[in-house]
């Protein structure tokens, strides 16, 4: 147990990683805390309408959409440090003006919509930067574990966060969330300050004189004549935009299908993201590049769960569907990230992580509105269970297309075990 231990955890010994990790757990059970309690004041603000959250989400991921890809080539151009210091800042600065909003009680509905697309500009800067950031922090033989722990700590936060949101706005209501999550994006920044250059890993990277040809449209065909990266991203591109909505989903299924709490909708939110923590611990023992099985596989179970939890007809059904679902939602997400991350040369890194985060939230401005519609004319689970069925025709599509592609076959065996697998001519 020691030993699975250590090997789960190895990269916490690397200070720098130690650092940004801790910065990071920090400001995400804010930021948890923050958008568990922005989507209870739109539905007070709206009259408990599911587009105005659907609406709130898009506002959110268009930066995404709009910018990521240039964030990218900011990356492979300049310091990655100095870039995600200048992303949190701005951060910071936003939630403490929506903070003060809120606290006060001068807050509007078109002033979350403003404060949630200004976000959206500081995630968007700041997300790829930080993705191509971990290699650095831990070089290229630690970074499928440090990408591990990275999604453990995210969904650390996220376990953490909207229960404790759940709490507070049960008894302070949802303005002091807010002034806690502003409080607590800081933490990053004392991070990156901490953090000692000379043990980054650099030197793989470009001479800084030779990154100022670094173009968008050279990541875009670089990723272009890769199907082995295409596929990840086609796949992440379609269960993204249908699927990972929960955020939007999982609000509307708790107020308006079981007329629950707040504190009640946190816990489908914990149930989720324990599960999630789970799988990117599964995650973390990997060592080498997922195959591309390994992603499809992921990916069909996670629709196959998603469709549960929409179809789940009592509160505790749902609660338990959750966690699976949970589980293979991160071990897909993270089976794609590190299949792309390790399969991806260094001076391009930047500018195909910034890809990445593009199929991976920028399809949310396109999705959420849809899904928040969804929700509202036909009832939140049908919005789950239909992201579900069109996950899985996602997953078999992909499958067909690299069996065609590399020439195998499926195999049932049923002995001594049963198990399906690939034959390859």
């Amino acid at each position: 147990m020691r030993a699975k231990l250590s090997t789960t955890f190895q990269s916490l010994k690397v200070r720098n990683y130690r650092l940004f990790t801790i910065g990071q757990l920090t400001k995400l059970i804010g930021v948890w805390m923050m958008f568990i309690a922005q989507d209870w004041l739109v539905l007070e603000l709206s009259n408990d309408s599911a587009t105005a959250l659907g609406v709130v989400t898009a506002l959110q991921f268009t930066p995404v959409l709009l910018l990521t890809l240039i964030s990218g080539r900011l990356a492979d151009r300049y310091d990655k440090r100095l870039l995600l210091v200048i992303a949190n800042a701005t951060w910071s600065v936003l939630a403490l003006g929506m903070s003060v909003l809120v606290v006060t009680g001068a807050v509007r509905l078109w002033h979350v919509f403003l404060f949630a697309l200004l976000l959206g500009v500081s995630n968007a800067l700041e997300t790829p930067v930080r993705q191509a950031f971990v290699s650095e922090l831990v070089g290229s033989s630690l970074l499928p574990n440090a990408l591990s722990l990275s999604a453990a700590t995210f969904n650390t936060a996220r376990i953490s966060g909207p229960a404790l949101a759940g709490v507070a706005i049960a008894a302070f209501d949802v303005g002091p969330v807010f002034l806690i999550s502003a409080v607590s994006s800081l933490a990053p920044l004392f991070g990156l300050f901490m953090m000692r250059a000379a043990e980054l890993h650099r030197a793989e990277l470009l001479p800084i004189d030779q990154r100022d040809a670094a173009r968008v449209v050279d990541g875009l065909r670089y990723v272009a004549h890769r199907p082995d990266l295409l596929l990840p991203m086609a796949l992440m591109s379609v269960i993204g935009m249908v699927l990972f909505n929960f955020q939007l989903t999982l609000a509307a299924l708790a107020k308006t299908v079981f007329n629950t709490s707040a504190a009640s909708f946190g816990l489908f939110t914990t149930a989720l993201a324990t599960g999630a923590l789970v799988g990117a611990l599964a995650s973390g023992g990997r060592r080498s590049r997922p195959s591309v099985y390994v992603v499809i596989g992921s990916a069909f179970a996670f629709a196959v769960f998603g469709t549960l939890v929409g179809l789940a007809p009592t509160y505790w059904l749902v609660v338990a569907v959750l966690v699976p679902t949970g589980f293979f939602m991160i071990f897909f997400a993270q089976a794609s990230n590190q299949r792309v991350q390790l399969g991806v040369d260094a001076a391009y890194r930047g500018r195909v992580m910034s890809l990445w985060v593009l199929v991976f939230l920028g399809t949310n401005p396109v999705g959420a509105p849809l899904i928040g519609w969804i929700a509202e004319t036909y009832g939140a689970g049908v919005s789950i269970w239909l992201g579900g069925l069109i996950s899985m025709a996602a997953a078999a599509i992909a499958l067909a297309w690299q069996l065609r592609r590399s020439g195998g076959r499926l195999r049932l065996r049923f002995r001594p075990l049963p198990k399906l697998y690939v034959v390859h001519a």
